[in-house]
């Protein structure tokens, strides 16, 4: 029995229901491959089905604010992909519909080649290979290829080894296996060789390898960043800003950010560690209630404090804005 075959049976007895699959809608599947770009499933699927119940077409997405798109998508991180899909759900609309090339699918902001191939192959048929995290690991184990995933040389070899072994009739079916096939049997730390219809064939296995595959070179390097916010509570109002573009969080709002708090500030949290994926931030937290209203900088804006929660704020501050739960007026 061929690798394609063997995944194809895997998958029609243990593949994954999902609600993304049921449809061939592209606006759809789209929005999931978007959503899940950098997070599980687990985490991810209500906040499609939220997207889906709020947004039905791409046309109502792209009519929202940025604003209530970055509000509805707190919490998931990596706030790039929801501006990136709030000017794709624009650019479809323009188009006149959802291209159905893969060229045209990543010509859509922060659509890549992994996406496009996912969408165009789950939405249209086209047989296009994906080759994601679980891919990589399904491949290099089963082959027992040692070049490393995050280089040029890596990512053409796989690509290459995806497409040949691509049923270009069953392209949907195949993609989604491989995918299931990764985060279900063959995981990163435990998987379940003893169990696997592809032991007999399987390289890592067979040479005691499972572990060292697939191979990714070591090039992060992780900064570290401190930060000082200020909850500022003066007559039932309190002040935030928007993030700027060109840094984390851009788009989102936060308290006021000081390098040196007031004298008669209250410290509620210090050294709160936050990591993200090039660097860890360390924030502390004070609370400040001045007798007179602070003049801030002209970014900065007044709101009632009872109306915070309608702004999209980075999952930090959600954490330090926690501390106040205690201390409510």
């Amino acid at each position: 029995m061929s690798f394609a075959t063997t995944i194809l049976q895997w998958f029609e007895e243990n593949g994954r229901m999902l609600p993304w699959r049921e449809t061939r809608d592209p606006y759809a599947i789209w929005l999931s491959e978007i959503i899940l770009q950098q997070t599980r499933i687990e985490q991810g699927r209500p906040y499609w089905e939220r997207f889906m119940e709020r947004w039905h077409t791409v046309e109502d997405l792209a009519a929202a604010s940025e604003d209530e798109v970055l509000r509805e998508w707190q919490g998931l991180g990596y706030y790039s992909r929801a501006r990136n899909l709030h000017h794709a759900a624009k650019q479809i609309v323009a188009m006149g519909g959802f291209p159905q090339t893969l060229e045209g699918i990543k010509s859509l902001k922060g659509v890549g080649d992994y996406t496009a191939a996912a969408i165009g192959s789950i939405a249209f048929d086209l047989p296009a290979a994906v080759v994601d995290g679980n891919v990589y690991r399904v491949l290099a184990r089963h082959y027992g290829i040692t070049t490393p995933i995050n280089t040029t040389e890596g990512k053409k070899e796989f690509t290459a080894l995806a497409q040949s072994l691509l049923p270009e009739k069953n392209a949907s079916a195949f993609n989604q296996a491989m995918m299931d096939f990764g985060a279900l049997q063959c995981r990163p730390l435990t998987p379940s060789c003893p169990l696997c219809p592809l032991q007999e064939t399987c390289v890592a296995f067979r040479e005691g390898r499972v572990e060292e595959l697939p191979v990714k070179q070591k090039t992060l390097k992780i900064k570290e960043r401190h930060l000082t916010y200020v909850y500022i509570r003066y007559q039932g109002q309190t002040a935030i800003h928007r993030r700027p573009a060109g840094d984390i969080w851009q788009g989102l709002y936060e308290p006021w950010l000081t390098d040196t708090p007031p004298a008669d500030a209250i410290l509620l949290r210090q050294h709160v560690k936050h990591v993200l994926t090039h660097r860890i931030i360390y924030a502390d937290f004070w609370l400040w209630e001045p007798q007179e209203k602070p003049l801030l900088p002209a970014d900065y804006q007044w709101i009632p404090e009872s109306d915070i929660d309608n702004y999209g704020v980075p999952r930090l501050i959600e954490i330090l804005l926690d501390s106040l739960t205690s201390l409510t007026p």
